[in-house]
């Protein structure tokens, strides 16, 4: 088993269920099999373990005709390439400047830094800050495999060292950029009210057409999809926006951005939804085969996808009511953004 990047994506909060099953067959979601020069997990990885690099994705094709892509991109040229494809409006280009790869939104020139995407003047002093995560999520939820027990020892010891190492703090200056938040009050400025699937809601106002969308062909879907229809009628709470960090982290949540949505059942039925919450009953919480857990519709899943949301509950770490807006995930690991707009 390749242990370093086993024992690098369990300290992620947002990592693919995929990982136990991937990496015991040899390799990582199907994606490649050469090394990345990424060291994009290794800041989050335990003192005294080694990360192995992270293979790369599929090569992309060029996303701005005054850049040369080489045969075998670099993560960092990636990230970079699906961040411009992801945000056209708001991001202009991306160059290859002062020995690293960049992009200019609003201005400015954000650079990959090792995965932190830091302004030029923070690049000098990074060490502070933990990477935003770029990470492997799979087109199809694989198969639920059961932890072996030296699987199931590891596991435990990284909640334990998740919970009591230093709380993650993510570099946000620029998701702070891209979506105009740098406080709760300007927050409250970019979220608007949106009504969705019959519930109230604050988002951010960049994606209020797509979550128009997603209702809509949700709600064209539950016409002859029996088990959608079921899923709509059993909703009992959405939560959008809200001004807070992620559990036991420094780092800003996408909720405080107005970019993330929690779905939840007028009852769960005793299945669970969230590992930190399932942690507080049982130490095992990896241990919940997904028949145990409250998924939406795969149909549900599919369609927000397709505009650009991606779904908690391909974490290892799930957080099955949760869909977040990273169009740049999606892309990264070759899924395409198929909408109709």
């Amino acid at each position: 088993m390749k242990t370093g990047v086993f024992l690098a994506f369990f300290l992620l909060g947002e990592i693919p269920c995929s990982a136990l099953g991937f990496l015991q067959q040899g390799g990582l979601l199907g994606v490649g099999t050469g090394a990345s020069n990424s060291t994009l997990f290794s800041a989050e990885t335990p003192a005294g373990l080694t990360a192995e690099e992270i293979p790369p994705v599929l090569e992309m094709n060029p996303l701005s005709p005054n850049i040369h892509a080489s045969a075998a991109p670099s993560r960092a040229e990636q990230v970079m390439r699906a961040l411009l494809k992801a945000h056209p409006k708001r991001i202009k280009d991306i160059a290859f400047v002062d020995g690293d790869w960049a992009v200019e939104l609003n201005g400015d020139w954000y650079f990959y830094a090792e995965g932190k995407i830091l302004p030029q003047d923070i690049r000098s002093s990074s060490e502070p800050y933990t990477p935003q995560p770029f990470y492997n999520y799979p087109k199809d939820l694989p198969a639920w495999q059961r932890p072996t027990k030296e699987e199931a020892a590891r596991l435990a010891q990284l909640t334990i060292a998740r919970r009591s190492q230093q709380a993650a703090n993510r570099s946000q200056f620029f998701y702070n950029a891209l979506w105009g938040i740098h406080n709760r009050a300007e927050a409250w400025e970019q979220v608007k009210t949106i009504r969705f699937l019959d519930k109230n809601i604050l988002v951010h106002h960049a994606i209020l057409e797509e979550l128009a969308l997603v209702e809509q062909q949700i709600t064209k879907t539950a016409r002859n999809n029996r088990q959608v229809r079921q899923w709509l009628d059993s909703i009992g709470t959405i939560s959008a926006w809200n001004w807070r960090t992620i559990a036991d982290t420094q780092s800003t949540s996408n909720h405080a951005y107005g970019m993330a949505i929690d779905i939840l059942p007028k009852t769960a039925h005793g299945l669970e939804t969230y590992w930190l919450w399932t942690a507080q009953k049982r130490e095992d919480w990896w241990n919940v085969p997904y028949s145990a857990r409250y998924h939406p519709p795969d149909a549900v899943v599919k369609i927000f996808e397709s505009y650009g949301f991606i779904w908690g509950g391909k974490w290892l770490f799930y957080d099955t009511m949760h869909f977040e807006y990273r169009p740049e995930i999606l892309l990264l690991n070759n899924i395409a953004i198929t909408g109709q707009y």
